[in-house]
């Protein structure tokens, strides 16, 4: 295992870029401590599988170098760099038995028989395929496949990463919750350093210790999941993180005051900068707005009830403002105001979120 550092990365799939848009992935620095859970967590087309395949080899950046500890692999292919890479459909052999499939790679590097077998039994315990080992893997599902794909992730002990690439697409989505908590257990026990690349904000911070966000082909912020759903550092990270996500407003500062759809309003950013250059926008999720006998005034347009809670659709004019409320609350007439909590109203700039003098970080 070791410490993966990227190091100016930038990746470009057309011949000769010319504008920050051809870039697929945008400059690039970052740690992965050894031993670490992470997630790469985006929208499709992000980035994050180009960033997985330059990590793992398959793909060589641009610009820019990978180093494994202090070695720099930026060229080396990846069966060099000991990598274990699981992908989003099942690879596995299927004339084979799955004690067979999960030894192959302990087999290709020359254990003998003794350790090969220990080894084997350990992670198929682990993954709870101990009774199939004797069957064909043909005749396993969907789930019981990518199992064997994550074990045979698992079963070298020399490797210096384990990749997964949303790995648990094709599994059925009650058992999902499942592989994730095993993977999680797998992660505690093994030790090893894992990235799990996924779309799905729910296995994102279920599975990692740090969640890395990406957006438009670079890394927008870099946090645990409280960090991430507490502070967002880009309007991104507010929408995408949470459900639903956060309310992203249109705003002002006006004599050292930040005022949105109408009214001052309260914000970790502190005391308004003299000068504000660039779009500002506040950012507050459903769960710090609140119903009150003052404030912005709204109407009520919609209900849901999740069970637990209801989230309740406003409009101030023509700008949705959510609303979560406990389910046995009771809710206003259709004309209300709504006032947020300061501290957890935040003030962005061109998207990225700011702290003033005497602000909240």
């Amino acid at each position: 295992m070791a410490q993966i550092t990227l190091d100016g990365i930038r990746h470009c799939y057309a011949g000769s870029p010319t504008h920050e848009d051809d870039w697929a992935l945008k400059n690039m620095d970052m740690i992965w401590e050894d031993g670490g859970a992470y997630a790469l967590l985006g929208s499709s087309g992000c980035g994050k599988t180009t960033l997985l395949n330059i990590i793992s080899g398959l793909l060589t950046p641009t610009e820019g170098r990978v180093l494994f500890g202090d070695k720099n692999v930026t060229s080396l292919a990846p069966d060099a760099r000991h990598i274990a890479q699981v992908f989003q459909f099942p690879v596995v052999y299927d004339t084979m038995t799955v004690y067979d499939n999960l030894a192959f790679p302990l087999r290709n590097r020359g254990l003998d028989t003794a350790a090969v077998d220990q080894r084997v039994r350990e992670i198929a315990d682990m993954i709870d395929l101990t009774s199939a080992l004797k069957h064909r893997a043909s005749g396993l599902t969907a789930d019981g496949k990518q199992k064997i794909s994550l074990g045979r992730g698992l079963v070298r002990s020399d490797v210096n990463a384990i990749l997964f690439d949303e790995p648990l697409t094709v599994i059925d989505p009650h058992l999902k919750w499942q592989l994730r908590s095993k993977l999680k257990e797998m992660h505690q026990r093994v030790g090893a350093t894992m990235i799990y690349v996924t779309h799905d904000q729910t296995e994102a911070l279920t599975f990692a210790d740090k969640v890395v966000v990406m957006h438009g082909g670079r890394v927008v912020q870099s946090g645990t999941p409280v960090e991430l759903f507490d502070t967002p550092a880009h309007t991104f990270v507010g929408h995408f993180i949470g459900s639903p996500g956060m309310n992203v407003l249109p705003a002002a500062v006006e004599d050292g005051q930040v005022v949105t759809c109408g009214a001052i309003v309260g914000t970790s950013a502190g005391p308004a900068a003299d000068r504000v250059d660039g779009q500002v926008t506040v950012g507050v999720r459903p769960e710090h707005v609140s119903f009150a006998e003052t404030g912005i005034p709204v109407n009520i347009t919609g209900v849901a009830d999740t069970g637990r809670f209801r989230i309740v659709d406003t409009r101030h004019k023509d700008q949705l403002i959510k609303v979560l409320v406990d389910d046995d609350a009771s809710l206003p007439s259709d004309q209300a105001h709504v006032t947020f909590l300061a501290e957890r109203t935040h003030v962005y700039v061109d998207d990225w979120r700011q702290v003033w003098q005497g602000g909240t970080v």
